[in-house]
């Protein structure tokens, strides 16, 4: 369990369900679930006015060095080595937050894009949880509720319109943001398929 082996990070995630797929390969993830943005350390976010959004390497280091922080804590106790950390984290999330730099939005580019079509939706945004909902007497995903509900609505959506149908029917109701990330960029004109 995370206790021992520690918490799954999105490097692992990517090398494992993304790396190495192949062009011509399609995988469609969709992860309600509490973190959920960067799950698959892609390099391309998209908004819901359809501009693009580069997630700079350095937000990802600094997530998952935070982490790491506060899972060695828990194991060993040593607070000099997770405060060192903790501050080594934020100093990544803060260089992000302030737009980060160009080599990192390269090396991200460089190291994640994909050859395969690759798209998530996520619950939410990495700083958010991602809520369970009652809907029509059934437990289920905000999220999954609100892409399943968009997709029955219109079966012929852009990417953009079925993100901001998504968002529009949470809106109001939950706080989480669904967002939409790819191995490479998307025509957002195109039809969504899965």
């Amino acid at each position: 369990d995370y206790k021992q082996a520690g918490h799954i990070v999105d490097d692992e995630v990517h090398d494992v369900l993304v790396r190495g797929l192949p062009k011509g390969v399609r995988l469609t993830s969709i992860m309600d679930c509490c973190h959920s943005e960067s799950i698959l350390d892609l390099p391309y976010t998209y908004t819901v006015t359809g501009d693009l959004q580069i997630i700079e390497t350095s937000k990802n280091e600094g997530i998952a060095t935070l982490v790491g922080a506060g899972t060695r804590f828990l194991l060993d106790g040593n607070k000099t080595k997770a405060i060192t950390s903790i501050k080594e984290g934020m100093k990544h999330l803060m260089s992000s937050a302030s737009g980060g730099n160009s080599a990192a939005r390269e090396k991200a580019i460089k190291t994640r894009s994909t050859e395969a079509d690759v798209i998530q939706f996520s619950g939410c945004r990495d700083s958010q949880t991602s809520a369970d909902a009652q809907i029509g007497g059934q437990a289920t995903g905000a999220m999954s509720y609100a892409l399943i509900t968009s997709l029955k609505k219109s079966k012929n959506q852009n990417y953009t319109h079925l993100l901001k149908e998504m968002r529009q029917l949470l809106n109001g109701k939950y706080t989480q943001v669904p967002c939409m990330s790819a191995g490479r960029k998307l025509v957002l004109d195109d039809t969504f398929a899965i």
